[in-house]
């Protein structure tokens, strides 16, 4: 674990999809808050972002197995196993130099010590400018 100048402490952790197939690793802000998202495809999955810069992010296996899903405004790239089906990384719209991580897929992820927020995806435009605000 690794702290830095803006109070982040940054940890090393491992995920991937539920068949194996997809591994990866990424240093995390475990100090960042998790967003839950209401939008259709979240709500649909499950899914629990944890946002992660792109030089902070290495897929160790699978690039061969992913399979792409864009809809809407296609900004978004949804990534899936094409094995088991399960989307454990995407690149999103909302943040474009991260990648977002669903925190159900990283080995020992620890949700007790998280701070989830909601994310309106439903209007998302509206969502989104109120985050950007400071």
């Amino acid at each position: 674990m690794t702290e830095n100048s803006k109070n982040q402490v940054k940890k090393l952790l491992h995920g991937g999809c539920h068949c194996g197939a997809i591994q990866f690793e990424a240093l995390v802000d475990i100090t960042q808050p998790l967003l839950q998202c209401n939008c259709s495809i979240c709500s649909m999955t499950g899914f629990i972002h944890l946002f992660v810069p792109h030089q902070d992010f290495q897929l160790q296996q699978g690039l061969d197995q992913l399979t792409s899903y864009q809809f809407n405004t296609a900004q978004a790239n949804h990534l899936f196993c094409s094995v088991c089906g399960v989307k454990s990384f995407y690149q999103p719209r909302s943040h474009p130099k991260s990648w977002s991580i669903n925190a159900h897929c990283l080995k020992n992820f620890d949700f007790n010590m998280a701070v989830i927020k909601t994310f309106d995806g439903q209007n998302w435009e509206q969502a989104q400018a109120e985050m950007d605000q400071p």
